[in-house]
C-alpha cells in the first residue's frame, strides 16, 4: 500500500502541520473578520468585505488610548521584571545563602497560583496600604507576576553556562565588569531576551489581575471585554491582526539574523 507507507513516513510532519493549523486558526478568523462590515453591533457573522476599519483603526472612542496604556504598562513591567529577574537568577545560581532553597520554591509560586487568587491578594494589599488603584498598582502587579517567568528563563540559561569561559577571561586579565559585559552577558542574553518577550506578552494580555487592581484605568484587554458586552467593533480585529503580523515579522527577522550568523560561523 503506497499511500499507507507514505502516511507512516510523514506522520510526524502531518501531525505537526495539523497542530500548527489548529493554533493559527483563531488568528486567521480574526484577520478575515477585520475586513468585515457587520450590519449590527457584533462582528460575529460575515456580511460584506470592507477596508473601512483598516483606514480608521482608532475610529472607536477610547480604543487606541487603552492600547497605548497597555503598551506602556507592558514595556515598563517588562523592563522592571527583566532587570530584577536577571539579578535574582544570577544570585540563585552563583551564590549560596540561607533560605536559598525556600526562595527557589517561592519563585514558582506565582506561576502555580491561580490568577484570581493573586489578583485578590494584591487588591487586599493595596487597599490595606491605602494605595490609589490605577496605573501604578497595575504596573506593580504586572512586575510581580512576570518576575517568576523571567527568573525561570534566565536561570535555565545561567545554569547551562560553562564557568571556564569566565575563568579564561579572567586569566587574560579581564576585570569583573569586562568579564560580565563581554562574556557572561552575551551568553546569558538569549535567556534574558526570552524572559523579556514572555513578560511583555503576559503583561500586555493580562485581564484578571489588571481588572482587580486597575481602578478606573482601562487597558486594551479590559476595553475588549467591555466592548464584548455592548458590541464588538471591527477595529478590535484590526488591532489584533496588526499585532499578530508584527509578532510574525519579529520572529522571521530573528530567524534570518540567526541563520546569517550561523553561516558566517560555518
Amino acid at each position: 500500500m503506497p499511500f499507507v507507507n507514505w502516511f507512516r513516513r510523514n506522520l510526524v510532519v502531518i501531525a505537526g502541520l495539523l497542530t500548527l493549523g489548529y493554533l493559527l486558526l483563531p488568528n486567521v478568523v480574526v484577520t478575515v473578520f477585520s475586513f468585515n462590515k457587520p450590519k449590527g453591533r457584533f462582528n460575529y457573522q460575515w456580511q460584506q468585505f470592507s477596508t473601512e476599519a483598516w483606514k480608521d483603526p482608532c475610529g472607536v472612542a477610547g480604543m487606541c488610548g487603552s492600547l497605548s496604556l497597555s503598551l506602556q504598562i507592558a514595556f515598563w513591567a517588562t523592563l522592571g521584571a527583566t532587570v530584577l529577574g536577571t539579578m535574582i537568577a544570577f544570585a540563585l545560581v552563583r551564590y549560596r545563602f540561607r533560605a536559598r532553597g525556600a526562595v527557589n520554591s517561592l519563585i514558582f509560586l506565582p506561576m502555580a497560583m491561580p490568577e484570581v487568587v493573586m489578583a485578590a491578594s494584591l487588591l487586599t494589599l493595596f487597599l490595606n496600604l491605602g494605595a490609589q488603584l490605577g496605573f501604578w498598582t497595575v504596573l506593580i502587579a504586572h512586575i510581580m507576576f512576570c518576575l517568576s517567568f523571567v527568573v525561570t528563563a534566565v536561570k535555565a540559561r545561567v545554569m547551562s553556562m560553562d564557568p571556564r569561559l569566565e575563568q579564561a577571561a579572567q586569566d587574560l586579565y579581564a576585570g569583573p565588569a569586562q568579564t560580565f559585559l563581554r562574556v557572561t552577558l552575551p551568553i546569558a542574553a538569549p535567556g534574558i531576551a526570552a524572559g523579556a518577550l514572555l513578560a511583555f506578552a503576559l503583561s500586555f494580555d493580562d485581564f484578571i489581575i489588571t481588572n482587580f487592581n486597575a481602578g478606573s484605568t482601562v487597558t486594551f484587554p479590559m476595553f475588549v471585554w467591555g466592548s464584548a458586552q455592548r458590541g464588538t467593533p471591527v477595529q478590535i480585529n484590526v488591532i489584533g491582526t496588526a499585532m499578530f503580523l508584527v509578532a510574525v515579522l519579529f520572529v522571521l527577522t530573528s530567524m534570518v539574523i540567526s541563520n546569517r550568523r550561523n553561516r558566517q560561523k560555518a
